[in-house]
């Protein structure tokens, strides 16, 4: 897990390219989701992390997005229940 506020844009648009980061979330909420996500976007800095894969937020405890990962989301949901 990467924290954004301790990456500078540079070394985010580099992990990026170079698909070191695939995957970003919200750590208050434990929610992960795409990087084109409109959620993920309007969410302050200081809560976004990031995840190389969904395997790696996974295993931090997150779960998929509502948004832009519904499929994801509603079979976390119908696991949970």
């Amino acid at each position: 897990m990467i924290l954004h506020k301790e990456t500078s844009p540079h070394e985010l648009k580099l992990k990026i390219r170079d698909m070191s980061i695939q995957f970003g979330g919200n750590k208050n909420l434990k929610i992960y989701g795409t990087l084109d996500c409109p959620s993920g976007k309007r969410m302050k800095r200081e809560n976004r992390v990031f995840f190389q894969n969904e395997k790696d937020a996974q295993n931090e405890g997150y779960r998929p997005c509502g948004h832009c990962m519904k499929d994801k989301y509603k079979e976390w949901i119908s696991l949970k229940h």
